[in-house]
C-alpha cells in the first residue's frame, strides 16, 4: 500500500526494501521498456525495409511495431509505475540521502522520470511503420 502511495504522490526517489517486491517492480518496469525498446526498434526497421525493398518484407516489423506499442499503450502507460526507472548506477545511488538508514543490504530505487518523449516516439514510429507496411501492401495488391 506504501508503494502503490507513493507512485499515485510522484515522489522523486522511491526505495523498496523487501527484495520480493523491488524485483517484482523492477521486473514490471523492465517488461515495459523492453515493450517500448522492441516498439522503436522493429518500426524503424520497418519503416527502412519499407522504403528501401518493394517487397512486403516491412509487414512483420510494421505489425510488431504496432503491437507492441499497443500493449504498452493499453497496459504501462496509465500505470504510475511507468514513470520510474531503476537506479543501477552505483555513483547516483551514493548520492541519495534516503539511503543512508536502510536494514536490506540490496534495495530497489526507482528515480522518477518524464516518459512523455518516450510515450510520443514508440507512437510515432509505430505509426510511421503502419503507413509504410500499408503503402507496400496497397502498392502490392493494386
Amino acid at each position: 500500500m506504501e508503494l502503490e502511495r507513493a507512485l499515485e504522490a510522484g515522489v522523486s526517489v522511491i526505495v523498496i526494501e523487501p527484495e520480493s517486491l523491488g524485483e517484482e517492480t523492477a521486473r514490471w518496469i523492465y517488461v515495459g521498456n523492453l515493450l517500448h525498446k522492441i516498439s522503436v526498434y522493429s518500426g524503424l526497421c520497418g519503416v527502412a525495409s519499407g522504403l528501401t525493398w518493394s517487397s512486403l518484407a516491412c509487414t512483420p516489423f510494421g505489425i510488431a511495431s504496432i503491437l507492441c506499442a499497443g500493449c504498452y499503450t493499453l497496459s504501462w502507460q496509465w500505470d504510475p509505475c511507468c514513470k520510474y526507472q531503476e537506479e543501477k548506477n552505483r555513483r547516483h545511488l551514493s548520492t541519495l540521502p534516503v539511503l543512508s538508514d536502510l536494514t536490506s543490504a540490496s534495495p530497489v530505487v526507482l528515480v522518477r522520470t518524464d516518459n512523455r518523449r518516450k510515450i510520443y516516439l514508440h507512437s510515432s514510429v509505430a505509426l510511421a511503420a503502419a503507413s509504410v507496411c500499408l503503402w507496400r501492401l496497397y502498392q502490392t495488391f493494386k
